[in-house]
């Protein structure tokens, strides 16, 4: 024998009833079933505001009975072919609603609604409900939950007379009928004989007390989703069904607002060892979740994520408290009677402070109950009036393999404070299949999202990314990010979901995403785009593992590193500008980075993808020191200096690098040295040495007024200085040599020169737009290290960016 429930979406319209009447069926082929509904979907919250409605002498309780009336007609009128089985379910149906339209009625005219009248108002939606799916069914027999589903007031509540209730079950289900149809939540008190009902959610209770009292095989719960996910599909969109579930472990997430089942539904099966399976009414074939004593091959440590919003933290404190025996039974005891539910406690070890948890509706309430209750105290100071907070979430991560896996508590708190999440209070049982936690409101969904991504609940670890720039590198590094989103998937179970693109002029912001394919369309008619709206839009945005990445060359777009790091956002930049700004501000932005447990990576800014910045952290941080660098940093001025020839004038060879994507937009930024300027201060810095700009000795090759005005002035000037360097080229090559523009570092001493190298030096036969760095250590004295490579470039420097990125991805 089976127990099936049917949810109020799994009878709320023609296509749910008739897969109702399709699986109900199908059951009854093999065995006797007892199928308990709820009302039509919707119907229990407009039978409770119609009543309002009617309290406050609103007429418009009338129109929105009528609408039910309607509802009910029109799924009659659909749904029940057979002429004669609809009249006779008409004269039934209409029947209850006149009752209903009776006491609303009487509610209208006397304003007053007491909690009789509400219990027997509100119950009228299964009664119809079942009725209605009664008749659906050929063959079903209709019993009142009433007569066998017993209550008695305590605390001022309806309890369960469990005893008389089994009995009672037992009697009236012998002999068992083929299909048995009750009215899900409704129950009578045995002492008054007055309807009452079983809570929000008493349907699922139902069904669990006659699966309990007769020893059902299983309770099938059928709703409108798949079963229990791993955490709420609406915030998090890669959660996925649980295929199995421990009783434990499904209580602790329905008390933890996991909506899939009432939490009192699992106690009666539990204790019985019943199996209760979660199934999809539109998905019948659908494998669902099933909770049993033991779940075999659970391999993960925790098995969902639940939340509940609204949450306000009271907290009761005084120095009065340390020590005293008792303080804690008179604040349950205040709240139990006052019918206040706690659903989180925390309480210091010092015991002068006790914080608990209650919903929103019951801050109020629970506030003033405990000041009353410790009146006394808080008049002589020995404790303090009740401190409440709300705007706050609560949520729980379960698993009973959590007690089997040391570090999960470590590393919750870790992961969600380098996403920038403070906790405000937190419990976990000895039990270890619980830990509970309170963090702002605002955070929650980041808070759901990194969770579920950290402890593998997610099929791929996602890395979220605010990409500013879209010229040539910024251009490379997405189309890189397409070609190879794929591949990540499949072999590093990782998403690269691009969130966040803009440009000079505009951008596009979206936490599901941005297709790589037809960015450059949308972008041309996304919101207009400042600094300041690019980065009060990133952090609006508050999504988990952040990274921003920038490929421009703004110093208003490296003024952003800042405040996005300080919001737990990672920074990856091919900018340079803010490395080698002034160097209490590298220092803060590299701090900043460290305190949060975010990133801050630019190897980019040196030697495009050339690994120089990574090698010499990896020397530090093994020990080593960094004594002098000697390098070609400038990929731009090596390119122009070895294209030079009889054939091809300086500034032929400037236009070629500029051509060529070398240079930087605007090529005295190479010609100045600034570039290399900037990327020896950055070197220097990463050697442990602090060195400003113009701490840099230069000997530069192009006088100061080439730098002087516009950019196409200097374009017309610049052949002036070809004749120059062609006549000291020529010396060049008879000695056999060749310049390169050198930056130096001497234990923290700079300088930045052109210099003529000869055949037996290692800078010599470097080609292109190539870059070498020589790095003399303690441990590389002799043999000084060498790396050298292909130094600029789109390409290069953008595959350096998503390397940095990948880093990132990997931690």
């Amino acid at each position: 024998m089976k127990v099936l429930k049917f949810g109020g979406t799994s009878v709320g319209s023609v296509k749910s009833m008739l897969c109702l009447k399709h699986i109900v069926e199908n059951e009854a082929k093999r065995q006797p079933v007892i199928v308990v509904v709820s009302a039509l979907g919707g119907i229990t919250d407009q039978l409770l505001a119609t009543s309002q409605q009617a309290l406050k002498g609103d007429e418009g309780w009338k129109t929105s009975f009528d609408e039910m009336v309607e509802r009910h007609h029109q799924m009659i009128d659909t749904i029940i072919t057979d002429t004669a089985d609809r009249e006779k379910l008409f004269h039934t149906v209409d029947s209850l609603l006149e009752q209903l339209r009776s006491l609303y009625s009487g509610v209208y005219l006397i304003r007053d609604l007491s909690k009789k009248t509400q219990d027997t108002i509100v119950s009228y939606g299964e009664r119809l409900s079942s009725h209605i799916v009664a008749t659906l069914i050929k063959g079903a027999k209709w019993l009142d939950a009433r007569d066998f589903i017993k209550t008695h007031r305590k605390n001022d509540k309806n309890v369960l007379d469990s005893e008389l209730t089994n009995k009672l079950v037992k009697d009236y289900f012998t002999p068992l009928p083929r299909v048995s149809l009750v009215p899900g939540f409704i129950s009578m008190d045995n002492d008054t004989e007055e309807t009452t009902n079983l809570g929000r959610g008493g349907s699922d209770y139902t069904a669990a007390i006659l699966a309990a009292a007769l020893h059902a095989e299983v309770l099938e719960i059928w709703t409108d989703v798949d079963g229990f996910m791993t955490a709420d599909p609406k915030i998090i969109k890669s959660a996925y069904t649980i295929n199995e579930l421990s009783y434990i472990e499904a209580m602790e997430l329905c008390n933890f607002g996991a909506k899939v089942i009432y939490p009192p539904t699992i106690y009666p099966v539990c204790v019985q060892n019943i199996p209760i399976k979660v199934k999809n009414t539109f998905k019948p074939k659908g494998r669902g979740t099933i909770i049993r004593q033991r779940v075999e091959n659970n391999n993960k440590p925790i098995r969902g994520i639940s939340s509940i919003s609204g949450t306000t933290l009271i907290t009761v404190t005084g120095l009065s408290m340390v020590g005293v025996i008792g303080v804690n039974r008179r604040i349950f005891t205040a709240l139990a009677d006052n019918g206040i539910s706690v659903f989180l406690v925390s309480q210091a070890s010092s015991e002068n402070s006790t914080s608990i948890g209650v919903r929103d509706a019951d801050a109020a309430a629970a506030v003033q109950v405990l000041n009353d209750e410790f009146a006394k105290e808080i008049s002589t100071g020995a404790m303090f009036p009740m401190n409440a907070e709300s705007g706050l979430a609560t949520i729980a991560i379960v698993g009973e393999n959590m007690k089997h896996t040391p570090g999960i508590a470590g590393k919750l708190f870790g992961t969600l404070g380098r996403s920038g999440i403070s906790v405000i209070a937190c419990a976990q049982g000895a039990s270890e299949t619980n830990i509970s936690f309170v963090v702002a409101s605002t955070y929650l969904r980041k808070a759901l999202n990194v969770i579920h991504d950290s402890f593998f609940l997610s099929d791929y670890k996602e890395l979220h990314l605010f990409i500013c720039g879209v010229g040539t590198v910024g251009g490379m590094l997405i189309e890189q990010i397409k070609q190879q989103y794929e591949k990540l998937k499949e072999s590093s179970r990782l998403k690269l979901r691009i969130v966040g693109i803009a440009s000079s002029k505009y951008m596009l912001l979206d936490r599901n995403g941005i297709n790589p394919e037809n960015y450059q369309d949308e972008l041309k008619t996304a919101e207009a785009c400042t600094p300041d709206k690019l980065r009060k839009g990133i952090i609006d945005m508050n999504i988990f593992n952040s990274v921003f990445v920038d490929c421009t060359a703004s110093k208003e777009v490296s003024d952003l590193y800042q405040p996005l790091l300080d919001h737990n956002i990672s920074v990856v930049t091919a900018n340079k500008i803010a490395a080698s700004s002034e160097y209490e501000k590298y220092v803060r932005l590299k701090q900043t980075a460290l305190t949060k447990g975010v990133k801050f990576k630019f190897e980019t800014n040196v030697g495009a993808g050339l690994p120089i910045i990574g090698t010499i952290n990896d020397l530090k941080n093994s020990g080593d020191n960094i004594l002098k660098i000697e390098a070609v940093l400038s990929g731009t001025l090596n390119f122009i200096f070895n294209e030079m020839s009889a054939e091809v004038s300086f500034s032929e060879a400037v236009r070629r690098a500029k051509a060529q994507g070398y240079s930087e937009p605007d090529p005295r930024i190479d010609l100045s040295g600034k570039d290399v300027i900037r990327k020896l201060v950055i070197l220097t810095r990463e050697s442990g040495y602090p060195v400003e700009q113009d701490d840099v000795d230069k000997a530069l090759f192009v006088p100061d007024s080439y730098f002087q005005g516009s950019v196409e002035e200097f374009w017309k000037r610049l052949p002036e200085l070809d004749a120059d360097f062609e006549e000291r080229r020529k010396v060049l090559e008879r000695e056999g040599k060749k310049w390169r523009f050198v930056a130096e570092m001497d234990h923290g001493k700079t300088l930045v020169t052109l210099k003529a190298v000869n055949k037996e030096h290692p800078f010599y036969n470097l080609e292109g737009s190539n870059n070498i760095v020589l790095l003399t250590t303690e441990r590389y004295k002799e043999y000084p290290m060498q790396i050298q490579g292909y130094g600029a470039g789109a390409g290069v420097t953008a595959a350096g960016v998503f390397a940095n990125i990948m880093s990132i991805a990997n931690i």
